[in-house]
């Protein structure tokens, strides 16, 4: 632990634990079976949350259905909806301080991240609500003077959102608002980790004059809520962002009755960095990337594929760089990287080093938790494991947590074979100044999001999702409303052109 850089404790006195409860049908509901959620950083309790049931679930999935098929939703404008966005927005930008605070202490994430998450989160919501107004079909007008064919996208119906842990206001808001600018109503769940700012938001979606039943919250865990949100047929499609596990299991639940499923899962992301990289950008961003949000993000850059020649002293600038990021109390400014979520998490993250240690590999940092003064320790050390092999668990697995694996390369092919050498597909980046460098390792890696002399630069214009075991589907721009939205074909004819099958015959 020596070196590195830690915020004690700030002393801020916390809120009394928030009271969350289920919204179904325009009623908050739940019943006195409540779940504490106490804080990873903090070590108390931060909330007491409604355990939803069966019952509730299917409450919510009626309310959603009902919702639907009158249309008091879909039947509405694109002009109609668009303005409950916005006003959804407005509400958002005004709430950032207390939502950041409660997603701070439910989920150990920093309080600066948390605030730049929400209030980013509100150009979500305004940015699907003009793609909304923009929804358009085909029209086929080559087919003959007799014939004429439209196509035209409806909203797909009853959507269940089922969101993690790890950015429970911002993935619920990758959402959440292009699903209801499509027209569609929703059952949403989130994490029992981090439920209070999805029903924060309920409260906003009720202020902002969303009708009764078109979004429903039901708070609680995956069975069986999540379950029956996957399986029930009154469900049309499933959106899910979490574990590659969870979501085979739900593609399978889901399947009985063969909804949609749209998935955003796990990611082993790689790095390559080239000698004629910007190698103090490149280990800024390696640095940034792999201690982000602790490490428990699926676009973490938990790999880096670093050529041989530069190998040893890019891995000492970003040791070296690594030491100087804070750790620590959450509620302080300063802070850039929190807790781990729970404790259980972080005996697991510390079993793929000691298993990678075991099998050969060497700790250049880290490599055990951190306590960190006043606060205790669910928080785990920056740490970089050198001599990886490509065969580790350390190298293939998903850590999630603040762990860089490092591997090295001599030539593109070689890179591309260590970068394409994993069940996941997520995202990938590469480091070069050389633009046919830049485009052939775009061309060749297998994953949804390739970033060149950057990493995790997003917008809500550019897509996002993964190839491979990463998931299925896309997030955001016009793609991630087209998710939301059914095609149906529409085939005139004019005049009474048509011949008749039927031949008739003299009686």
């Amino acid at each position: 632990m020596t070196q590195i850089t830690l915020i004690a404790a700030t002393g801020a006195s916390l809120p009394e634990p928030r009271q969350n409860r289920h919204l179904i049908g325009g009623t908050w509901t739940g019943s006195d079976n409540l779940l504490d959620r106490v804080s990873p950083s903090h070590g108390v309790v931060v909330s007491r949350s409604a355990v939803g049931t069966a019952a509730d679930a299917e409450a919510a999935i009626a309310a959603a259905r009902a919702a639907f098929d009158d249309g008091r939703w879909s039947g509405l404008s694109a002009k109609a909806r668009a303005a409950v966005l916005h006003r959804v927005a407005d509400l958002i930008e005004a709430n950032v301080e207390r939502f950041a605070l409660i997603e701070t202490l439910e989920s150990g994430k920093p309080i600066t991240q948390s605030r730049g998450e929400i209030a980013g989160a509100a150009d979500l919501w305004r940015y699907a609500a003009g793609l909304g107004r923009d929804i358009t079909g085909d029209s086929h007008n080559t087919l003959g003077p007799d014939m004429l064919a439209t196509v035209i996208k409806e909203p797909i119906g009853v959507v269940s959102i089922i969101t993690p842990w790890n950015f429970p206001f911002w993935i619920l808001s990758q959402k959440l608002p292009f699903a209801l600018a499509a027209g569609c109503t929703c059952v949403v769940k989130p994490s029992e980790f981090t439920p209070s700012t999805t029903a924060m938001l309920g409260e906003l979606l009720v202020e902002a004059g969303l009708p009764a039943g078109v979004v429903n919250i039901v708070l609680g865990t995956g069975t069986p809520v999540g379950s029956l949100m996957s399986s029930h047929p009154a469900v049309d499609m499933v959106t899910f962002t979490g574990s590659t596990a969870v979501g085979k299991l739900i593609s399978r639940t889901a399947s009985d009755t063969l909804k949609k499923v749209a998935l955003e899962l796990g990611g082993k992301n790689p790095q390559v960095i080239f000698p004629d990289a910007d190698l103090e950008a490149a280990a800024d961003a390696v640095v940034f990337g792999v201690y982000f949000n602790v490490g428990q993000c699926c676009n973490s850059g938990s790999r880096i594929i670093v050529h041989e020649d530069i190998a040893e002293a890019f891995v000492a600038r970003v040791v070296d760089l690594s030491r100087q990021v804070a750790f620590g109390d959450p509620l302080s400014p300063d802070t850039q990287v929190g807790a781990i979520v729970t404790p259980e998490h972080n005996v697991r993250i510390h079993g793929y080093v000691q298993a990678a240690v075991a099998a050969g590999a060497r700790v250049a940092l880290g490599g055990a938790a951190l306590p960190v003064p006043g606060l205790g320790a669910q928080f785990y050390q920056p740490t970089v494991i050198c001599d990886v092999t490509p065969d580790m668990a350390i190298a293939r697995d998903e850590v999630f947590g603040p762990v860089l694996s490092v591997l090295t390369f001599r030539t593109l092919d070689q890179a591309l074979s260590l970068v394409n050498d994993a069940s996941y597909g997520l995202s990938a980046g590469v480091w070069s100044e050389n633009v046919h460098t830049c485009l052939a390792f775009a061309r060749g890696a297998q994953a949804g999001t390739i970033w060149t002399n950057t990493w995790m630069d997003g917008f809500p214009e550019v897509p996002f999702g993964g190839m491979k075991q990463s998931g299925q589907g896309r997030e955001i721009g016009r793609q991630g409303l087209e998710e939301f939205l059914e095609i149906k074909s529409l085939v005139l004819r004019i005049g009474r052109t048509r011949a008749p099958w039927v031949k008739t015959r003299p009686a």
